[in-house]
């Protein structure tokens, strides 16, 4: 999968709510409430990467998980990225 162009990134990061750019990467962080919650929201996180085979960074605090998103195959964002954004958006 190809690499997106900048005004690709820029559009991608425009309908997505509360993702940033972070260099080659999407990030966001889930405010869950407490460190179960943390724990539950990756349990419900890990089957949608593995159906995509794309699988973000995570970063569990107590109540945040912080995901980071990348294709690292290809040294950047690409329409992958966007896609799992998407999807993990709605677990939020």
């Amino acid at each position: 999968m190809a690499r997106l162009s900048e005004e690709e990134i820029t559009r991608g990061l425009g309908s997505l709510e509360g993702w940033r750019r972070e260099g080659d990467t999407i990030e966001k962080d889930f405010e869950q409430g407490d460190f179960q919650g943390s724990v539950d929201f990756v349990n419900r996180l890990a089957p949608v990467a593995d159906e995509m085979n794309h699988h973000p960074d995570l970063s569990v605090t107590w109540s945040t998980v912080k995901v980071s998103i990348t294709t690292h195959s290809e040294g950047g964002l690409t329409a992958n990225d966007f896609e799992l954004a998407r999807k993990l958006g709605s677990l939020g």
